[in-house]
């Protein structure tokens, strides 16, 4: 079994005692938000900076500000949530005004490394850089995670529960490692929604009507992900088990294989590997 996990009861006391700020109130800060929230944590411990906060606030009852600088005191964990493009700004304009004991910071911005953070910020900071994916907002996520070597571990515990609250979590190695995240979980649920409508178009084409196809698409890939998270077998046994010789299926996945699936797979991720790559140098020639 490997279930998806919840806050537990020892991080959320924890948590509880933690003012968590959010720089930005975009998508990503108000899946957390919620799921923190879900999770039992108080709102009057959350605090979210951004040029237009009302909307979130009509949401949930956090304190809202809208200047990065007047919400940054006092805090235990700064979430960084703003567009890659405007991380260097941003970060010019808190770092000399981050609180002592030093927060833990936690960059959610796509292809924006550690070492230009520190760079911007300054060095030896508490950094987490984290990779999260789009389903967070339905706390279905999966984040990846890297942590600055002043990160202790309490902060790791801090940031590893802040990311479980929209799903599940993965530590990395080293952070190169983020490129091939953010190419595989970071764009990979494009990539099944565009199985997913590829699919839906054969079968219409096959004679199903629309809706038909549609809701038959989506509860297949669902349940299909939920057998694989809750089985101890790898992709390829389970594929082989629905995969009865002379039948169907086998007929189907022979079709693809021989098509060059694989092949086609492999590209993908390298080409969006290599995008991420590129955009965390075009980013780091900002500093």
């Amino acid at each position: 079994m490997m279930p998806v996990p919840a806050l537990m009861t020892m991080d959320l006391k924890k948590m509880n005692t933690k003012t968590i700020t959010f720089i930005g109130g975009g998508n990503m800060s108000r899946s957390l938000i919620g799921g923190l929230l879900e999770n039992g944590m108080s709102a009057e411990h959350i605090r979210v900076a951004d040029i237009n906060p009302q909307p979130l606030a009509n949401h949930y009852p956090v304190r809202i500000f809208t200047d990065n600088v007047q919400a940054l005191a006092g805090s235990d964990v700064v979430v960084l949530a703003v567009k890659p493009q405007m991380m260097k700004s941003v970060c010019q304009e808190i770092a000399s005004h981050i609180p002592h004991p030093v927060p833990t910071l936690i960059s959610i911005a796509a292809g924006v490394r550690i070492t230009d953070l520190q760079h911007w910020l300054g060095d030896d900071l508490p950094i987490v850089r984290v990779m999260p994916n789009t389903p967070a907002l339905v706390q279905s996520g999966a984040s990846a995670l890297f942590a600055a070597e002043a990160v202790s571990q309490v902060q790791h515990e801090l940031a590893e529960s802040i990311m479980r609250a929209v799903g599940m979590t993965v530590w990395l190695d080293n952070e190169e490692q983020m490129n091939t995240v953010t190419a595989l979980s970071g764009s990979g649920p494009a990539y099944f929604f565009l199985v997913m409508e590829m699919l839906e178009n054969a079968a219409v084409k096959q004679g199903l009507p629309v809706d038909t196809a549609r809701l038959l698409t989506l509860q297949t890939a669902f349940g299909a992900a939920k057998m694989a998270l809750e089985s101890q077998e790898d992709a390829a046994s389970l594929r082989a088990r629905v995969t009865s010789k002379g039948g169907t299926t086998e007929q189907a996945i022979n079709a693809l294989q021989n098509g060059g699936l694989q092949s086609l797979l492999d590209e993908a991720v390298s080409a969006a590997k290599q995008r991420s790559i590129d955009l965390a140098e075009e980013l780091g020639e900002q500093a």
